[in-house]
């Protein structure tokens, strides 16, 4: 990629002003892909000088001409769909099967769905003799993880776009070659200079000088909650917008009325998405205390048809994003199983067949209490945990028994019910018996999983400021 050593400022691809680099290392193969320039405070200063900069004429730019905009970059990334996909298989691992079917597809639904919150809004209303007025926030840091590429960053930049703010983009150097890709395609939509920027770094350095800028007016991050936290200290001094979407433990309760083999199976499946690399992964599966050897039989099964290859070819997992993210998921199995839980199936090590490339065995503990390591940390890999309950009160007292609260799921034969459930978890989203995902419905969590809301009108709102003009009529 030409423009990998280049950040994008104001409209051009310049040399950074850092000299680290970041070594890009293939998790298939272990082999290095690329040295990835690390920005640092100079960068930033330049890339929030020329957001600012660009902000007064974009944040007056007619809705219908930001719109037009949105729409070619849609148009564009639609032509590089297969090419993006491509991209982040090759720096995070991603089956290229799922890189096409979901990791890609999830970047374009989001710049849809901002498109459609745009032309949908109403910007004025008057109240009386006051005009209630919805305004762009100014200048926005967007810090991007590396699990869902095109979902963090297009999450955030298309709603941005479409409110008429600036930003600078921070994504993860474990995921950069999707995010040029990205840059280069707002580029090429014709975004005036200085309104989408891009700057590669460490988050203790490039995220924390776009945390504490006196000219940032708004911080958005998805991360884990440690660094949620890092950002909303740095930030404070300058009292500026945090938004967060941080980790997650999500509950998956299976009421007794459900379909034990179909909701079983579902949740391991569920949990595995993306090598178990999601925030909103069912990674506590929740089922009757007297069915427990019956679901972890069906666990099991479910677990080791899951086949670990190359993720250029059919396998259905590939490998973790890199050694450091290996090792955690490695010592909390060991964790899991040195507190006494059962393990069903999986373990510690890589597949049999694979000595090379950062592979994790799928795995299934049970008899798990909700008090085990396993049970309250985010693992981010293919490990699920299965806790028995004795009745639905206690089911409900142990999802919400979590300093997360991202998402939950609930099975049963009697939607009544499981929407009754549904309304005690403390949580940002459910999903009941097996539900789609909507890229238009509001995202975000409770508790420790961060605040605010991304996806479709709530994304879009997130980047608005409101002003009250009384006397107006």
């Amino acid at each position: 990629m030409r423009n990998l050593a280049k950040f994008h400022i104001n409209g051009t691809w310049v040399s950074p002003r850092g000299t680290d680099l970041h070594p890009l290392i293939d998790p298939a193969s272990e082999e290095k892909i690329a040295d990835v320039p690390m920005g640092d405070g100079r960068d930033v200063d330049a890339a929030v000088a020329a957001a600012k900069a660009a902000f007064p004429a974009w944040s007056v730019t007619p809705v219908a001409r930001r719109a037009a905009m949105l729409r070619r970059l849609l148009a564009l990334y639609i032509e590089a769909y297969d090419e993006l996909a491509e991209l982040m298989t090759r720096e995070m691992g991603t089956p290229i099967g799922f890189s096409k079917a979901a990791q890609a597809a999830v970047g374009q639904m989001h710049l849809e769905a901002a498109i459609a919150a745009l032309e949908a809004e109403t910007f004025e209303e008057l109240r009386g003799t006051t005009m209630i007025s919805k305004e762009p926030i100014g200048v926005c840091a967007l810090i991007t993880p590396w699990n869902w590429p095109m979902n963090q960053l297009v999450v955030k930049a298309a709603p941005a776009l479409a409110a008429g703010c600036t930003m600078v983009a921070k994504p993860s150097e474990y995921a950069p070659l999707s995010a040029v890709r990205f840059a280069e395609l707002v580029d090429a939509a014709g975004f005036p200079p200085g309104v989408y920027n891009h700057v590669l770094g460490a988050g203790t350095v490039v995220g924390d000088a776009l945390s504490r800028h006196r000219d940032v007016d708004m911080v958005s991050i998805t991360g884990s909650t440690r660094a949620g936290i890092a950002v909303a200290k740095a930030a404070a001094d300058t009292v500026k917008r945090v938004a967060q979407e941080l980790g997650g433990k999500s509950a998956n309760i299976i009421l007794p009325d459900a379909d034990l083999e179909k909701t079983v199976t579902a949740g391991v499946n569920e949990c595995f998405i993306n090598v178990g690399q999601a925030c909103r992964a069912p990674t506590r599966m929740l089922v009757p205390m007297e069915r427990m050897e019956e679901a972890k039989a069906i666990a099991r099964k479910a677990a080791e048809a899951h086949d670990v290859g190359h993720p250029m070819g059919s396998a259905a997992l590939g490998p973790v994003v890199n050694a450091a993210q290996f090792r955690h998921i490695q010592s909390l199995i060991e964790a899991g199983i040195a507190e006494g839980a059962t393990l069903v199936t999986g373990g510690p090590g890589r597949p049999e067949g694979l000595d090379r490339g950062y592979y994790v065995r799928p795995t299934v503990f049970g008899d798990v209490r909700n008090t085990m390591t396993i049970a309250q940390q985010e693992i981010f890999g293919p490990v699920l945990a299965i806790i028995g309950y004795a009745s639905e009160e206690e089911a409900i007292e142990i999802a919400n028994d979590t300093v997360y609260g991202l998402s939950a799921y609930v099975q049963s034969a009697d939607l009544d019910r499981a929407r009754t459930v549904a309304r005690r978890l403390r949580v940002g989203s459910v999903w009941i018996n097996g539900a789609a995902w909507d890229a238009r419905a509001p995202f975000g969590g409770y508790k420790q999983s961060g605040n605010g809301r991304e996806h479709g009108e709530w994304g879009l709102h997130d980047y608005l400021e409101i002003k009250s003009v009384a006397g107006y009529a």
